[in-house]
């Protein structure tokens, strides 16, 4: 496909976040012993009732899976960039944490950035141990990040149904 789907608004510390938490689940993707059930969930079993189909099954995909997890990062990653530059939450001036970066995402960049969205939802869902779609962090700040992340998602997916 080739292009513009669509262009995101996001503030530059919203960039910056999203950049660094893009680049945390890269290296959760890229590092991953086989043991993290975060993991494992974004790689679920192919076959409920068959535990050594399914541990083959897992065997043959689950490296090319979290390889096609880890580019689809890399491109949400590379459409973050400002002036060419990777953003530094650290680094970022107070008075240009509110500019605007537009984003405009290709088809294919918009499936990446769903893609990438969606699995890092899943898992910060692992991480902070959401069972269920109603459940609420109870004053835990990475609860506002799993929220906002399914609200861009959510925003995207509605820009793009447009």
């Amino acid at each position: 496909m080739t292009g513009h789907a669509v262009a995101m608004e996001l503030t530059l510390l919203e960039a910056a976040h999203l950049s660094d938490l893009v680049g945390q689940f890269e290296d959760v993707v890229t590092s991953h012993d086989g043991s993290d059930p975060a993991v494992r969930r974004l790689v679920p079993d192919a076959y409920a009732d068959d535990a050594e189909a399914a541990a083959e099954f897992r065997r043959l995909t689950e490296d090319d899976l979290l390889a096609r997890r880890a580019a689809d990062a890399g491109i949400v990653r590379a459409s973050l960039r400002h002036d060419g530059q990777d953003l530094d939450i650290d680094q970022l001036d107070r008075a240009a944490a509110e500019d605007i970066l537009v984003v405009d995402l290709t088809p294919d960049a918009a499936g990446a950035w769903l893609r990438t969205l969606a699995a890092l939802r899943l898992v910060l869902a692992d991480r902070l141990g959401v069972t269920d779609e109603e459940q609420r962090g109870d004053g835990d700040a990475r609860f506002g990040v799993y929220e906002w992340i399914g609200y861009r998602l959510e925003m995207l997916v509605q820009a793009l149904d447009a």
